[in-house]
């Protein structure tokens, strides 16, 4: 399972800088960062395209097809479309997610900034937000962009991944962690 998630982040970082080159050469990195949002959000709202990108059983062919077409409906042109269309070709349509998200590290970092994924148990409100990103940027020392996940099954809490620490403050680790001081001392 790791050398497969290994696989996937290897392919996902080589095709999100190459990206990131062709839009910083054409001065469009907060298009395409913005067309790559809206493409995610597609996914997210779709089983059948989630079922797409991520079956092996559609030919090339048929993915490069089906992209177009979404692309089309969804008027996102440009580097994305074309981005996508080669990554479709190259059957590598399984790794899109990992490449958007390898995408934002490298345009955030760009931007002298650094990337965190929060798990949150609800949608953390505008305030909420604001107030999380100072917090972070006070430990991280930079401008610090998030990325929020909501995740009821923490129960409560956050859990942040900033660069190579991890801050788990759910309340589902906590209970873990009482269960299991529990289950010593009786």
């Amino acid at each position: 399972m790791a050398e497969t998630s290994s696989l996937i982040s290897g392919v996902a970082q080589r095709y999100a800088g190459s990206l990131f080159d062709l839009a910083l050469e054409a001065k469009s990195v907060a298009d395409v960062e913005k067309n790559l949002g809206q493409f995610e959000a597609l996914v997210n709202g779709s089983a059948d395209l989630r079922r797409l990108i991520e079956s092996p059983v559609f030919s090339a062919e048929d993915q490069v097809k089906a992209i177009s077409a979404i692309l089309a409906k969804a008027k996102i042109g440009g580097l994305v479309a074309n981005f996508l269309r080669v990554v479709a070709t190259n059957r590598r349509l399984f790794a899109v997610p990992s490449m958007i998200q390898a995408f934002r590290n490298i345009a955030a970092e760009n931007r002298g900034e650094v990337s965190a994924d929060v798990t949150s148990a609800h949608a953390l409100t505008a305030a909420q937000q604001t107030e999380l990103k100072a917090t972070l940027k006070s430990v991280a020392g930079k401008d610090v962009t998030i990325n929020v996940t909501v995740d009821p099954s923490i129960l409560g809490g956050l859990i942040v991944k900033l660069g190579s620490r991890q801050i788990d403050t759910s309340l589902r680790t906590k209970l873990s962690s009482l269960k299991l001081a529990l289950k010593e001392v009786g």
